[in-house]
């Protein structure tokens, strides 16, 4: 596949599905700028590369000044963005509800909303003022954008909302031949999933093995949403372990 150079921005790009999504990418031949909390992974997402089209930049992105420092550098850089994948993201210590504090809820909400929406506005700017104008935006939203896990509501809660933010981009971004789709993704074994494997809680109570599937399979559908033209968006996709409990009953 051959991106025409084209640039592409991922969060949370040290680990998990964001690191198998920036090596996709690079594969597909995009330029990619990797934002993360911790330098290190960073690194050793750009050393595994091996590829001279690969940035690291250490961005918090529950922080509005990070964010604007991180969009500086790939205006500086690239001078363009043609893709963001919003995939930073954290969850809260499997808690009961009421024993839930503020400040847990509020760091998930700063991450995996306030995050999102930081990133996703700096996306939209650049997006909007280049030339050619436009870009796209996919979002992370998981499996919990429509279904809770026992225990999970500020994860839950910021997912749902995640959907929001992508109905409304994809609505406000047609002016200006933005689009943005959101991928939704149950169970990909990755360092946040791997206890899926030895045993998670289920609605009624009993504790089950989950199936799970490669995070690469993952990555090759974010590269397929991002090499539709601006004409098509993939608005919404589920991608998720054949077997998982979601549909129907477990």
């Amino acid at each position: 596949m051959n991106s025409n150079n084209k640039v592409a921005l991922v969060t949370g790009a040290g680990t998990g599905i964001g690191k198998a999504v920036a090596l996709a990418l690079l594969r597909a031949g995009y330029s990619v700028v990797l934002a993360g909390r911790r330098a290190e992974p960073l690194q050793e997402v750009v050393k595994a590369a091996g590829s001279g089209r690969a940035l690291a930049v250490s961005t918090d992105v529950s922080q509005p000044e990070s964010v604007l420092a991180l969009f500086a550098k790939i205006k500086q850089v690239h001078g363009r963005l043609d893709l963001l994948f919003n995939n930073a993201g954290v969850n809260s210590p499997r808690v009961n509800f009421e024993d839930l504090s503020f400040e847990q809820w509020q760091n998930v909400v700063n991450i995996n909303l306030n995050g999102s929406f930081l990133c996703a506005q700096g996306a939209f700017r650049m997006m909007k003022d280049q030339l050619p104008q436009g870009g796209r935006i996919i979002n992370n939203g998981s499996i919990s954008a429509h279904a809770p896990r026992p225990n999970s509501a500020p994860y839950t809660s910021t997912k749902h909302a995640i959907t929001g933010l992508t109905k409304s981009i994809s609505l406000d971004g047609r002016k200006y031949d933005i689009a943005c789709g959101q991928i939704d993704i149950g169970n990909a074994m990755t360092e946040l999933a791997a206890r899926m494997a030895t045993g998670v809680p289920q609605a009624n109570g009993e504790i089950a093995i989950e199936p799970m599937m490669d995070a690469n399979e993952v990555a090759d559908a974010v590269v397929h949403m991002a090499a539709l033209p601006l004409s098509t968006n993939v608005q919404f996709m589920t991608i998720m372990a054949t077997k998982m409990p979601f549909v129907g009953r477990g």
